[in-house]
């Protein structure tokens, strides 16, 4: 996620010509932090080194995250994460080829933090699931009522879809707690940009890479186990 602090980062053009030799297949930004304008050119140029874009939503007024809905139609994303007016939101979305993943849970407040116990999660799962959703967005580790994991662990039995954890995965034990729990994928924004997780390797590009290599051995792990 080309984000800090919730928020697409305003130089997110020049950081992704900066990270260019870096093999990711997953870009994603806010709909926050850059004018329509940025994002429109943003995206255009995600899709041009042939990677599948996300575009997730921190806004948590109805208004400007159904308007949020309906850019993720004009800019043509693959991947709407967040917001939570599911049923408005998939209207906005029908007939395009945008697959939605709004939050489980209650998330409030800008950072976003997430309210919520692992049955609630659960419930929510299985309701947007039957409602159409490609599954969910879920802020485990922004979590205020209830154990991160034992919200994933939740989410992931409650779903088929796609399970997306996103926010404040920040170690390597975390990458290794979510793959075991079965997760499909996670956000890193932030700790890509503050080195938080590789704290002796000084570029974006070193950061981002290391992380790719922990998810490969992640994976691997958890396939032989």
């Amino acid at each position: 996620m080309l984000t800090r602090d919730d928020q697409t980062v305003e130089d997110c053009l020049s950081v992704l010509a900066d990270i260019e030799d870096v093999p990711l297949k997953h870009i994603g930004f806010k709909d926050v932090g850059v004018t329509p304008e940025v994002l429109r050119e943003l995206h255009k140029r995600i899709k041009a080194r042939g990677a599948t874009s996300h575009l997730e939503v921190v806004s948590t007024s109805r208004e400007a995250a159904l308007q949020s809905a309906k850019m993720a139609v004009d800019l043509g994303v693959d991947h709407l994460l967040g917001g939570t007016f599911v049923t408005e939101t998939l209207e906005i979305l029908s007939g395009s080829n945008v697959q939605y993943l709004p939050f489980p849970g209650h998330p409030t407040g800008h950072p976003t933090k997430l309210g919520g116990t692992a049955e609630e999660v659960a419930a929510h799962c299985i309701a947007f699931e039957q409602a159409g959703a490609g599954g969910v967005d879920l802020l485990a580790f922004r979590a205020t009522d209830a154990d991160p994991l034992d919200l994933v662990k939740a989410a992931r039995k409650a779903t088929q879809g796609t399970l997306v954890v996103a926010g404040s995965i920040s170690s390597i034990s975390q990458i290794e707690a979510l793959a075991a729990a079965g997760v499909d994928a996670f956000t890193i924004g932030q700790a890509a940009f503050t080195g938080t997780i590789f704290p002796r390797f000084g570029s974006l590009r070193s950061q981002l890479q290391e992380v790719l290599q922990a998810a490969r051995d992640t994976a691997k792990s958890s396939a032989l186990n």
